[in-house]
């Protein structure tokens, strides 16, 4: 039962990002849609085609034409899925907004629920975790893997952070920034805008129709976009922090290289002829930790110039 009365009715924004699931995109409408009819939530469907070549952008357009809340979007070549949310999020109208892959793995069921959840809990996004996954025993350990880390690095406690079944307040899709690979960690960036997330079991099905889009690169991926985020979160308003800290690091290790040369030529009588590579070694390090701190300086005026702008 919908927390919302009928003269309290709430719009709700469902985003899919599609590349290649043109034999999905009808059964998903319609469970979506069936999902909906119950509740006391007015809904809209965004179909994000991210460049598909299988007719899925057609398949779309025909669904939009059969039902009015239903709008299609989409890019000429395949732009990955950060970006296709971002374009979805973009166009959202609704008070929530809920995002689910096209795949037909997730459950359109959970999402009314889970919005009620949202409310009731007072999160700013609830993160579907899924139940007896359904994936090949490599991508289910893999997974689990990067949530540990993900979570072990970021503070964050879910157990599902890349799910892509969730949903969110408007105003947290409306303040984040999505590109190349980022949409795997939603919940870190909006926990650095200041939102709360909480997650809600939902059912797992088998892949339907085609084949996963991700390969063994999805895994380094992960661990780099990961790296990426710690940084942006953690040092983007202080990269004098990051890049003054590992400068001052890099040139004192390179000072105690060429002290120890000095110690081994004066105290110990031994020609620098024979330390020539701990010496070339040390003023290496010297150089580059000074380039690390000027990198530092520059970030830091950039920082200030841009909230100045502001």
């Amino acid at each position: 039962m919908s927390v919302n009365s009928e003269n309290d009715r709430k719009l709700v924004s469902v985003v899919i990002p599609v590349f290649n699931e043109a034999q999905s995109l009808r059964e998903l409408n319609e469970q979506i849609q069936a999902a909906f009819r119950p509740t006391n939530y007015d809904l809209e469907i965004i179909i994000v085609d991210d460049g598909s070549r299988d007719g899925s952008a057609t398949v779309a357009r025909e669904i939009a034409n059969a039902y009015p809340n239903v709008n299609v979007t989409g890019f000429q070549r395949n732009r990955g899925k950060a970006a296709a949310l971002n374009e979805g999020f973009r166009l959202a109208q609704g008070d929530f907004v809920a995002t689910i892959d096209a795949d037909l793995q997730d459950d359109p069921e959970a999402i009314p629920a889970m919005l009620n959840y949202l409310q009731e809990a007072g999160y700013d996004l609830v993160s579907g975790w899924k139940q007896k996954r359904q994936d090949k025993f490599i991508k289910k350990r893999t997974s689990r893997f990067f949530n540990f880390i993900t979570c072990l690095m970021t503070g964050l406690r879910l157990h599902d952070i890349n799910n892509g079944l969730k949903v969110y307040r408007a105003e947290v899709v409306k303040s984040i920034y999505l590109y190349g690979e980022l949409h795997r960690f939603i919940p870190v960036l909006a926990r650095v805008e200041g939102f709360t997330s909480g997650e809600f079991k939902v059912r797992h099905f088998p892949r339907k129709y085609g084949k996963t889009k991700y390969g063994p690169s999805r895994f380094y991926k992960g661990l780099l976009d990961l790296l990426t985020v710690l940084f942006i979160t953690r040092f983007m308003k202080r990269p004098m922090h990051f890049f003054g800290l590992w400068g001052i690091v890099i040139v004192l290790i390179g000072l105690l290289s060429e002290l120890w040369v000095l110690i081994l030529k004066f105290a110990f009588h031994e020609p620098f002829q024979d330390h020539v590579a701990l010496m070339i070694f040390g003023v290496l390090l010297i150089v580059f930790g000074m380039q690390f701190f000027s990198l530092g300086l520059i970030s830091e005026m950039i920082t200030f110039q841009n909230r100045k702008d502001k």
